[in-house]
């Protein structure tokens, strides 16, 4: 049966969801079928500086058969 996991993190955490997502893989024997993801656009820091900017939100979804 396929299934979606849905993984979410910021871009400055790129390897740390990297590890999250293949030990995910690893301890399920999960059989992935497809990776898409999207980065969002990044938006102003609350400073207001505009020089600044917060780190994006990273969004993955896994398609995989269990």
């Amino acid at each position: 049966m396929q299934q979606v996991k849905i993984f979410k993190s910021v871009e400055t955490e790129l390897g740390n969801l990297e590890t999250e997502i293949n030990e995910w893989i690893s301890e399920t024997g999960a059989r992935v079928l497809h990776i898409t993801g999207n980065i969002a656009a990044q938006s102003a820091s609350a400073g207001g500086l505009g020089d600044t900017f917060s780190a994006s939100d990273v969004l993955l979804f896994v398609l995989y058969e269990k």
